[in-house]
């Protein structure tokens, strides 16, 4: 399992393609195995779903992220996490808890809105 964590700081970023960094997490047995801090590529339609499952992401966590974005995702096989917030180890801790669960996202638009944060 290998969590991509939208990251600005040590936080996760309020939106997830427009974030500097992706935290990914490698969990194997319940535990972190490896972290890996990885550059945003850029924020173009359709790239970070396909960018993340190349680097074999199972998940995306953010902040914010669109109905639009949250399908192309979901297309790859990848489940999305939204509307969390919290230090990058919080997330990870809650994560391994079982506990991860999608909120409100902080990017509600339209089906065919492109987020622009």
């Amino acid at each position: 399992m290998i969590m991509a964590i939208a990251t600005e700081g040590n936080r996760v970023a309020g939106h997830f393609g427009r974030c500097p960094n992706y935290t990914l997490v490698t969990v194997e047995n319940g535990k972190v195995t490896k972290r890996e801090l990885i550059s945003n590529p850029g924020h173009e339609p359709g790239i970070l779903p396909k960018f993340l499952h190349g680097k074999g992401a199972n998940c995306v966590v953010a902040g914010g992220m669109g109905p639009r974005a949250q399908n192309l995702f979901s297309e790859q096989n990848i489940e999305t996490f939204v509307g969390i917030s919290g230090t990058i180890d919080e997330v990870v801790s809650t994560f391994l808890k079982g506990r991860l669960q999608s909120g409100q996202s902080t990017c509600d638009h339209g089906p065919d809105h492109v987020c622009e944060h």
